[in-house]
């Protein structure tokens, strides 16, 4: 008889932004005449930069001749995407990481759930709350069950204390979705060295780093000293340069990072990760490798800047004018989301579901980030500048808050 695996079974019945897509869906068949603003999943909006366009229009006239033709590619991805990141995102940074430390994927999510591979399912997990749903998801999937939560709230200025008990694989998502929030070098210094004290293991979600805007805020875990022995970094190209449909990222897992086997053996992360990927994933295409490379030229860099500053000229809007309404606002100055306080007396969902059916506007429920998610509402700033106006001038007219 077949054995279905039940920790499937200790997952919420479906997935946040499904449960989101659902109530959209919903609403719209009910109301075609309405348009819906989206804020709330946090896709792209904006085209792909012209430098990756042109790089992709070239790498499919190569597919078409026999003597440029591509067929599978390195697992790890090619070394002339590679060679790029490590100059553009880490040497230029101070930051030396070599070229076979990095792992070309089809994205951050794919990694943030395929890293657990590596770790035994009775190590003891831990995460910022509220949290990115696939974090704990994943590893409820992996049968890690030992789980605790570091609380992200206006009290503790969405600074997370480090933990009170020994926890072998510690999630952090910096700039942090959803709260939109950063920690400073000092603050991401404490955690590399409680890693370094008891022998714990960072996954360090970096996909937001390129919309940080303070000089003084790290864009990688490696800016700390000692951190290469205790972290993994997960890189995306999706909302950096618009790869959300295209699929691209990186995770970076250094050759220092060793951990010890049941029977005493050092085991380099690095060598497991490779061994992982080369059973489990064939590499992504080169055509999408191309248009990666193409935004480390000074073009591409151009390009994506220009993305970022638009998207955060939306969000730096979007605080202000809400803040001068009266709520309570955190985040968006150097990351693309806004972490809304709901008004007294509502939940995180209805007043989710108030704003879909009163305003047509899409937000994201704290309450499916966690316990400490509820009483807030996540609102985007990658939809169009028009869609963040419209947003804003619908709640200035609400009667009803």
């Amino acid at each position: 008889m077949s054995l279905i695996n039940e920790n499937f079974l200790r997952l919420h019945k479906s997935y946040l932004f499904s449960d989101i897509a659902r109530k959209v869906k919903d609403f719209k068949e009910k109301n075609p005449d309405i348009r819906v603003v989206s804020l709330g999943i946090g896709d792209v909006t904006r085209p792909l930069p012209a430098s990756a366009i042109t790089a992709m229009h070239k790498a499919v006239d190569e597919m078409c001749r026999a003597e440029t033709f591509r067929g599978y590619g390195p697992e790890q991805g090619y070394d002339f995407l590679r060679k790029a990141i490590v100059k553009t995102d880490f040497i230029e940074r101070g930051v030396t990481i070599d070229i076979d430390e990095v792992f070309v994927s089809d994205g951050a999510k794919s990694d943030c759930g395929n890293i657990g591979d590596l770790f035994n399912a009775d190590c003891k997990v831990g995460f910022t709350d509220p949290v990115y749903p696939v974090y704990v998801d994943s590893n409820i999937m992996g049968g890690r069950f030992a789980i605790s939560h570091f609380p992200v709230t206006s009290e503790n200025d969405f600074v997370p204390s480090l933990p009170s008990e020994k926890t072998d694989l510690i999630y952090l998502c910096y700039p942090n979705n959803p709260t939109g929030t950063v920690l400073t070098g000092e603050q991401l210094k404490k955690w590399v060295e409680y890693a370094l004290e008891h022998k714990s293991v960072i996954l360090f979600d970096a996909a937001y780093e390129a919309y940080i805007r303070q000089p003084d805020i790290p864009h990688s875990i490696y800016e700390i000293d000692g951190a290469k022995k205790v972290a993994i970094e997960l890189r995306s190209f999706s909302k950096t340069a618009g790869f959300t449909g295209v699929r691209c990222g990186y995770t970076v897992v250094p050759k220092e990072l060793v951990i010890t086997a049941d029977n005493g053996t050092k085991i380099g992360l690095n060598q497991l990760w490779n061994r992982r990927q080369c059973t489990k994933f064939n590499g992504v295409s080169y055509i999408t490798q191309r248009a990666a490379e193409a935004i480390y030229t000074p073009q591409g860099q151009a390009e994506i800047r220009e993305t970022t500053d638009y998207y955060m000229n939306n969000a730096n809007y979007m605080k202000q004018e809400l803040t001068n309404m009266g709520y309570n606002v955190y985040g968006g100055k150097n990351a693309p989301y806004l972490w809304l306080k709901v008004p007294q007396g509502e939940t995180s969902w209805s007043f989710f579901d108030r704003m879909l059916h009163e305003l047509a506007i899409v937000t994201t429920p704290g309450a499916g980030f966690g316990p400490n998610g509820e009483g807030y509402v996540r609102i985007t700033s990658f939809g169009k500048k028009e869609d963040c106006i419209e947003a804003i001038n619908r709640i200035k007219n609400w009667k009803n808050i």
